[in-house]
């Protein structure tokens, strides 16, 4: 089995819904498993998650994009990786992101590009979409990487809607794909 660890932090339910559907899509790959850690409010994870992390063969980081960068919530956990990074617990694991906020931009390549250089900190390899963008006319929030994001998933959640609202179908059917790609490169390399 190959085994897929996301680890996120959720301010209002938006990017927990994100969540979901990277572990939807990595559990769709054949022989994986997919499980979500998720930080607390106060930046803490379960009791043995580290340990837990130490023993998959990717590892999905999340967070929405506040003021440009990720949640202090994720922050907190990405320096207490400090202790795994010292013994390159993570080395050699497959690595990717994603992230939500309520504008079409909103800086969120910012919180990605955080997410790439802590996996290249611990050593990860980093793994992006590989979707083309639904870049016409006719193209919208249905549709699968409508915001084109090439190095992480990306999600719009408007801030006026509720976690039943969005994030919307394309942005989560995106969020599922890269689970998929991630549980199947780790597959791949775990052979």
């Amino acid at each position: 089995m190959t085994s897929i660890a996301i680890v996120f932090y959720s301010g209002y339910g938006h990017t927990a819904k994100q969540a979901e559907a990277v572990r939807e899509g990595a559990a769709s790959a054949a022989g994986a498993t997919a499980t979500l850690y998720q930080i607390d409010k106060d930046g803490n994870l379960p009791d043995g998650t580290f340990e837990k992390l130490a023993t998959a063969d990717a590892v999905i980081y999340g967070s929405p994009t506040y003021m440009g960068g990720p949640a202090w919530q994720f922050k907190k956990f990405a320096d207490a990786s400090s202790k795994p990074w010292f013994t390159q617990a993570w080395k050699d694991k497959v690595a990717a992101g994603f992230t939500n906020s309520a504008s079409i931009n909103g800086d969120k390549f910012s919180t990605i590009e955080y997410f790439f250089t802590l996996s290249q900190q611990h050593g990860q390899i980093w793994v992006g979409t590989g979707l083309m963008p639904s870049n016409k006319k006719e193209h919208g929030p249905d549709d699968i990487n409508w915001t084109a994001g090439f190095a992480g998933a990306l999600s719009v959640s408007p801030s006026d809607a509720s976690p039943e609202e969005a994030p919307r179908k394309g942005d989560l059917e995106t969020a599922k794909l890269l689970g998929k790609r991630v549980a199947e490169l780790a597959a791949k390399l775990k052979k």
